[in-house]
């Protein structure tokens, strides 16, 4: 530019000299090719191998579970050891054929002289012949004289005991958890009524009729036990009003005990746990919708006035007692009939099976031995399926996404959660209890691998999300340089030829 309009020359500036220009553009350059090593260093990913091939040995693995049966020589004198054998080729042809007796591995034996503690301390089923059929303390069935007069009877029976047919048992049972919480609600639907319940003897409701149940089953699961009275629980819905030559009633439909919980209104739970909860509800109808019966699929009505919600819970509804009266407190004898279905609804919640029909227990008021040691195998087989899944659903992640971090923590945990399976395995053959410790181990480290906040991570911000984050940040920075690096190239390149020439 012309001097004498008081600019200097730019070739004059000692910052425009072409070396120092190409000085400071080159120690751009020679910063970021320093800090390369370092970025990919801080931001690599570590990714430890997974024992993959023995996941996927797993997967078809399934445990068996040895079950020694042994009849009593004694009462089924001479044709003890001819039973014995078709026993065993029944039951041998049932478990090829018959999905729930896939898992069992069942021996008869006859025994003339054991003791049945003896028996039992080795987790043996002693079979008996008697006058009715009924299971006794401990692991002991006593078999009429019609139940045990063949084979293919006898087997019947112990089908329904060892391998009980329950299709929507999957369905219905809540999730294995090592602790629930258990809720009892008293709802009163209609705060203004007459016949508002204020108060109840839970206490003693518990202890004749749920405590039972817990005492057997705590050898699967800790139980925290709450309980709460609700003054106002309306339905979201309008109950079916029926008027016959009679009398005129409200009913539920089928349809209407799948939205009967009205979750926006009613306040179920007291307290904040990660623990899963099974409500229980005794429902008190407002005075002018009594009586509030259960209608069948064909709109007539039924003698429950109990219900199952698979998963969740059971739902008892209370109508008018005649013998209550006006009083505000429910007794413990009110409250029987209620907590006798709560305790079924729980234990079927839980996994327990009924007796075979014609079989009763010597003891109602317990569960046997038969059926807790079926839920005991039932639930260790739903954790090995469980835990099988899970690490497979890891393996397979860390395979799809080839950036997410495997570190030491998870490899740890599958590694050990497939030590617990092969424990599991090993520990068939003796007590149920055993293998369904090492399954609930198994799950729960697999679990927590699984849930590793390094490889959720991933899961939420993949690698085409970190390409959108750094794209603007780079794409401004490195165009002007490498335009730069251009120009340069061309001037000096320019300046090189020029020297040459002359």
């Amino acid at each position: 530019m012309d001097a004498s309009h008081g600019f200097k020359d730019p070739r004059t500036l000692s910052f425009q000299r072409p070396i120092i220009r190409r000085l400071i553009l080159g120690s751009y350059w020679v910063v970021i090719l320093f800090a390369i090593p370092f970025w990919w260093r801080l931001t690599s990913i570590e990714r430890i191998a997974l024992p993959s091939s023995r996941v996927h040995a797993q997967l078809e693995k399934r445990p068996v579970f040895p079950v020694n049966v042994r009849l009593d020589g004694s009462s089924f004198q001479g044709r003890a050891p001819v039973l014995a054998s078709e026993l065993n080729d029944l039951l041998a042809q049932s478990t090829r054929t018959s999905a729930g007796w896939s898992n069992l591995d069942i021996h008869v034996t006859v025994d003339r002289n054991a003791a049945v503690d003896n028996q039992t301390a080795r987790g043996v089923y002693t079979v008996a012949l008697g006058d009715t059929t009924v299971v006794r303390h401990p692991r002991h069935l006593v078999l009429s004289q019609h139940d045990g007069s063949s084979a293919a009877k006898i087997v019947d029976v112990l089908t329904g005991l060892l391998a009980p047919e329950a299709p929507s048992r999957v369905q219905r049972v809540a999730q294995y958890a090592k602790r629930y919480r258990l809720a009892f609600t008293l709802l009163n639907e209609d705060v203004t009524s007459d016949q508002l319940i204020y108060n109840w003897d839970i206490r003693a409701a518990l202890a004749d009729h749920i405590s039972p149940v817990l005492a057997r089953l705590n050898v699967l699961h800790d139980f925290v036990i709450e309980s709460q009275v609700q003054f106002h629980a309306p339905l979201a819905f309008e109950p079916v009003q029926i008027v016959s030559e009679n009398s005129t009633f409200y009913g539920l439909t089928p349809g209407d005990l799948t939205i009967f919980v009205n979750s926006a209104e009613w306040t179920l739970s007291s307290s904040v746990s990660e623990d899963p909860v099974i409500h229980f509800l005794l429902f008190v109808p407002s005075p002018s919708r009594q009586p509030l019966h259960i209608l069948d699929t064909q709109g007539s009505p039924t003698r429950r006035a109990v219900f199952l919600l698979p998963q969740w819970g059971g739902i008892y509804i209370l109508n008018h007692l005649e013998h209550v009266g006006t009083r505000t407190r429910l007794t413990a004898v009110d409250l029987s009939p209620a907590f006798s279905a709560f305790a079924n609804q729980l234990s079927a919640l839980l996994g327990v099976s009924d007796l075979p029909r014609g079989v009763r227990s010597e003891d109602p008021s317990i569960l046997s031995d038969w059926q807790l040691d079926t839920v005991l195998r039932y639930r260790a087989l739903e954790n090995i399926v469980g835990t099988q899944q899970t690490l497979h659903s890891i393996v397979k992640l860390v395979d799809q996404i080839e950036n997410m971090p495997v570190d030491e923590t998870v490899r740890g945990d599958v590694q050990n959660a497939l030590t617990a399976l092969e424990q599991a395995y090993q520990s068939t053959a003796g007590p149920p209890l055993t293998i369904l410790q090492w399954s609930r181990e198994a799950l729960s480290l697999a679990s927590h691998a699984f849930f590793n906040p390094g490889m959720l991570a991933l899961l939420y911000f993949p690698a085409e999300h970190k390409y959108a984050v750094y794209t603007p940040l780079f794409a401004s920075i490195a165009v002007p340089l490498i335009v730069a690096l251009g120009r340069e190239l061309h001037v000096w390149r320019r300046e090189h030829r020029t020297t040459t020439s002359n």
